[in-house]
């Protein structure tokens, strides 16, 4: 499987799954291309794109196990590693970049 390595002059680099950089990447308005850059000024936004999809990822399946439990089904399983757990390293790699006023690449 492959992966996105993102890096920066100010981080260590992260490397996420293809499905989960991909998502990612969406998330924050990305094209989630083989190679790209994320520049300080577009990673406040970023970072707020990606705690709000994990909000609605949340209450979403919360409203699906209220769902089934209502029709008394068994409660649907998700990923054991939620948006939010996900892309917190990714969140705290983008305020670091953005203050120090580095761009996020990958595939570079």
């Amino acid at each position: 499987m492959s992966v996105y390595r993102f890096k920066s002059r100010d981080t260590g680099d992260l490397v996420m799954l293809q499905p989960h950089g991909r998502r990612v990447l969406e998330i924050i308005g990305k094209d989630p291309a083989p190679q790209g850059i994320v520049l300080p000024q577009q990673m406040p936004a970023a970072v707020q794109a990606l705690r709000d999809a994990a909000v609605q990822e949340e209450a979403d399946q919360k409203r699906l196990r209220e769902e089934a439990q209502a029709k008394g089904e068994p409660p649907p399983e998700f990923d054991h590693v939620s948006l939010r757990m996900r892309s917190a390293p990714f969140i705290e790699m983008m305020q670091r970049c953005e203050q120090a006023g580095v761009e996020i690449v990958w595939g570079v």
